[in-house]
């Protein structure tokens, strides 16, 4: 059977390049992509995202810097799936497992981490991928238990295609919250001369990492809220951190500046998030640093009001991973060897997978939050025959080896902890991307019965002398007249009828905790 499918997967490709050619796909053409306008015309097959690798193999069709990308999308939805809508409906559906979302996991470290979900039979996954006949291919070549891994399509190169997605996930999952949302997916171009633009109008590296991921949290956020035990990661990278030689050490540096291209609307033929020209390496590098940043911020905004654990990680680099398809030969055949047996820095893509499935899986990641993890293994002096004797696994600071316990919190640049620049970002690209935010009145924790009460009974006093304050501004309206207090009093009034209220209130919360002392 495995025979068959790979045999297949060459017919797949032809005939989505006939696809790509044909004058149907111009209905995808940027600014935005209709799905349900083509359900007639493509044969029906399940849904899914692109990976690391599968990015930059789909982002090949601009041919200038004035170029916008078509998007052919290989292989539908099926027809909107309403969720489950009770306990019994959830239990029948999904049993005791939770709910986990993986951008990207077709191939390289998605693929790993899926799969590593999965053999726990504790999860049930969805693969947000671009090409999900790839997908599924991958599913029955890995023996992937398909009653618990579904796959839904979802193009990060395109915003709608992302809402449309979100909007899928919600109306599939009934009342079943999500408990884990993965940001793998990911684009490295570094050899490209230009700029190549999405759906939408945006450089595609930025918004393929970095922007879609950024709109497709905000979306997803308020659905994990029930959660016991919501998570949700993004991948960063040692590039984005320049307190390291990976990332501070090899030119182009990730760095923001004051993001004036982010400011200018980020949109052709703006490419770059500092407003400068255009270089493919930096791009992947800014994304990665914009995820990092981005984990601090949700930590700062809503990890006390929805009981999220927002957290980055870098899982080492992984040296052989088809995210270097576009380097030159020379660079994918020596650069691994490189990273083995001289820096350490190196690590396959089965390990890297472990240590993605680790922060959504082990308990001690989602009792910290704003957490940028790493695993100790890599570079350490005298590696030379003994790492050859081990095959480059020896333990150290970000390479192979170490195990489950090897976890540690990672030290982030100042770039990566600058609030100024950290604050931009995010009101920028909530700008660019159209990203809808809980706001703080919806996000004011239960009051006590106690509070409550003495609220509604103070509420119109309290809401007159405030009144009363507001309407001077010294220094700022010296036409104003000082109101005067009518009654004589700053303190609150209250009837006889009020001040008895409260009194049974009070004599009921102290014997509550007479007998709570009690106990």
């Amino acid at each position: 059977m495995k025979l068959s499918i790979t045999a297949l997967l060459p017919i797949a490709a032809a005939a989505a390049v006939a696809l790509s050619s044909s004058s149907a796909v111009d209905a995808f053409t940027a600014p935005s992509i209709s799905l349900s306008s083509r359900s007639k015309s493509v044969m029906k097959s399940s849904s899914m995202q692109m990976s690391a690798s599968d990015d930059a193999a789909s982002t090949t069709n601009a041919v200038s810097s004035d170029s916008v990308a078509k998007i052919p999308v290989v292989g539908l939805p099926k027809p909107m799936e309403i969720g489950p809508q009770t306990p019994e409906e959830v239990k029948a559906k999904f049993g005791d497992r939770q709910l986990v979302i993986i951008t990207g996991c077709s191939s390289g470290l998605g693929r790993k981490t899926a799969e590593a979900l999965l053999a726990t039979d504790r999860y049930h996954v969805i693969g947000a991928v671009r090409d999900i006949d790839k997908m599924d291919a991958v599913a029955e070549i890995d023996n992937w238990p398909l009653d618990r891994f579904t796959t839904m399509h979802c193009e990060l190169n395109s915003f709608d295609s992302v809402r449309e997605f979100c909007d899928r996930i919600e109306k599939w999952r009934g009342i079943k919250p999500i408990d884990r949302l993965i940001c793998n997916a990911g684009v490295y171009q570094p050899s490209l001369p230009y700029a190549k633009w999405s759906a939408d109008g945006h450089e595609q590296t930025m918004q393929i990492n970095f922007l879609s991921h950024f709109l497709m949290i905000s979306l997803l956020m308020e659905g994990m809220k029930e959660a016991p035990d919501p998570r949700i990661v993004t991948v960063g990278s040692v590039t984005g951190n320049d307190n390291t030689v990976g990332g501070g050490g090899v030119y182009p540096i990730a760095d923001l500046k004051q993001l004036e291209g982010f400011k200018a609307g980020f949109s052709n033929p703006v490419s770059m998030a500092d407003g400068y020209g255009f270089d493919g390496a930096k791009s992947y590098k800014d994304s990665k640093l914009c995820l990092m940043m981005l984990a601090n911020i949700l930590h700062a905004k809503f990890h006390k009001s929805h009981n999220i654990a927002f957290s980055s990680i870098y899982p080492g680099c992984i040296a052989e991973s088809p995210l270097f398809r576009e380097k030159r030969a020379w660079f994918r055949k020596y650069f691994p060897i490189f990273m083995k047996y001289i820096t350490g820095g190196f690590v396959g893509e089965e390990e890297a997978g472990q240590r993605l499935f680790q922060v959504a899986h082990d308990p001690r990641c989602g009792e910290r939050s704003g957490i940028y993890w790493s695993w100790n293994g890599g570079p350490r002096e005298g590696r030379g025959a003994e790492a050859l004797e081990k095959d480059g696994q020896i333990s150290g600071g970000g390479g192979a080896g170490g195990g489950w316990d090897s976890i540690f919190e990672n030290e982030q640049s100042a770039k990566v902890q600058n609030i100024d620049t950290t604050v931009d970002l995010f009101t920028t690209a909530t700008a660019i991307t159209g990203a809808k935010w809980p706001k703080p009145a919806d996000m004011v924790e239960e009051a006590p019965p106690t509070l409550k009460v003495i609220g509604s009974i103070s509420k119109n006093k309290l809401q007159d002398e405030e009144a009363k304050r507001r309407s001077v501004r010294p220094g700022l309206d010296e036409s104003t007249k000082a109101a005067k207090d009518e009654d004589g009093s700053a303190s609150p009034v209250f009837s006889e009828e009020d001040k008895a209220v409260l009194s049974d209130i009070i004599a009921e919360e102290l014997a509550s905790e007479k007998k709570e002392a009690v106990v």
